[in-house]
């Protein structure tokens, strides 16, 4: 039940979490801004970074279609996601939990904190990276000096959910800046760029572009998210009423669109860079962040432009231990019902990544952290099914959604959407493996 609203909250006309019920339209969907873009991270994070560097050096521009496919099955399930919580005010965890046995919901839950610390695993190595990059602290440092985020994260969940997507915001607004200014620098052919966006049979056809194209979509899809997200959309409060809730619906999606073509166009911008800066010069096979790195400033003609991309990496990384943090919560409460202080559920989760990322930085040096990271994100493709089954079908069940089931159309894109990431995401790994 939503809690009871005071009588000063509603003279003001806001929701319960200061939510504004009455008002200009723009004030009330700046209300509603915030969730889109906690998960929004997740689809930029240093995981998407290879694929979209290792696509642009090999293949110029002609994967950017892939990218924005991705990116609008990426808006579909996370529009589901906030549709489930804002509807059935309950996320996506504690639905699973209502609706499976004990022993299910333990194994979905494992799964699930599987792939959290495996995202986690992708922000560990992104950040030492990026430290290295910056400051010159080797890469096994590094990885030790990422426990100290706990703190961070820490302080501003002390201040409050708003405060962290505000800190969200400003490292995403970091990292847009950042490519901004080095989609500039690297003086990519424009016409080029605009017929990448549209479909081509050569991606089916080329091996190599094939590979790249699955891979591309399936680092997008961060399962983690569509628990965070359903969760997070509670937060805003609305009346139970349907003209309320459906407004409510109708500004979560411009939440979600809006902050996921951001990621969207930060993935473009490094594809685009890597092939208007590698592809273009001579250089398909730059692939390793460490290798973008060293020849951005060399190519372009300044070392701002690996600088820059340093900083990006850098914000890239932190944002997204933000809502990998948040989520880790959400899963826990919502399926075995434990609740752990902020510290030490971030402390257990960033140690279970830096454990493996340091030893393997020991053993192996630059080489093995960049297939750690690969690895990762073969983890995270695994889970994804047993994220989007569930998502799919609460949101088409009217015993949950009532008249806000998912339409006949949204359910058989859902169905389409899950159906390809999952045959793709089998071959990725199948292909990964061997």
């Amino acid at each position: 039940m939503a809690p009871p609203v005071s009588t000063e909250t509603a003279a003001r006309g806001a929701a319960p979490g200061g939510v504004r019920r009455a008002g200009p339209w723009w004030r009330r969907i700046g209300a509603h801004l915030g969730p889109g873009y906690l998960v929004a991270v997740g689809y930029m994070d240093p995981g998407n970074w290879a694929t979209d560097l290792a696509g642009g050096a090999a293949h110029g521009y002609a994967l950017l279609w892939i990218v924005g496919l991705s990116s609008l099955m990426a808006m579909l399930l996370q529009v589901l996601a906030a549709r489930l919580g804002i509807v059935a005010r309950a996320d996506l965890a504690q639905l699973c939990r209502r609706h499976a046995s004990r022993r299910s919901a333990l194994a979905q839950w494992l799964l699930c904190e599987l792939a959290i610390c495996a995202c986690d695993l992708a922000e560990v190595i992104g950040t030492a990276i990026a430290l290295d990059m910056l400051f010159g602290i080797p890469l096994a440092l590094g990885v030790l000096l990422t426990v100290l985020d706990v703190l961070l994260i820490l302080c501003l969940q002390k201040s409050g959910l708003r405060y962290l997507e505000a800190f969200v915001i400003a490292l995403m607004g970091i990292v847009v800046v950042c490519f901004g200014i080095n989609l500039v620098l690297a003086r990519p052919a424009w016409g080029a760029v605009a017929a990448g966006f549209l479909p081509s049979a050569r991606t089916v056809t080329d091996p190599g572009m094939l590979y790249l194209a699955l891979g591309i979509v399936g680092a997008t899809v961060m399962p983690h998210n569509l628990y965070l997200h359903s969760s997070t959309v509670q937060r805003r409060g609305h009346r139970d009423g349907r003209a309320d809730t459906g407004g409510a619906i109708v500004f979560a999606t411009v939440d979600v669109v809006v902050a996921l073509a951001l990621a969207l166009l930060v993935n473009a911008a490094i594809l685009v860079t890597s092939a208007a800066v590698f592809h273009a010069r001579g250089h398909p096979a730059v692939a390793e962040l460490q290798d973008a790195h060293r020849l951005l400033g060399p190519l372009t003609g300044t070392a701002l432009a690996g600088t820059l991309f340093a900083v990006a990496l850098l914000a890239a990384g932190q944002s997204s231990s933000v809502s990998a943090t948040l989520a880790g919560q959400v899963v826990m409460e919502g399926f075995v019902q434990w609740r752990l202080p902020p510290w030490a559920r971030r402390l257990l989760t960033r140690a279970i990544a830096v454990v493996p990322a340091f030893a393997v930085t020991l053993a192996c040096g630059d080489a093995g952290i960049g297939r750690l990271l690969l690895f990762s994100q073969v983890v995270l493709s695994l889970q994804l099914p047993f994220a989007m089954f569930p998502l799919i079908r609460f949101t088409s069940d009217r015993a949950v959604m009532g008249t806000f089931a998912s339409p006949r159309w949204m359910r058989g894109a859902a169905w389409a959407t899950m159906a390809t990431i999952v045959v793709l995401n089998l071959v990725l790994v199948a292909r990964t493996l061997a």
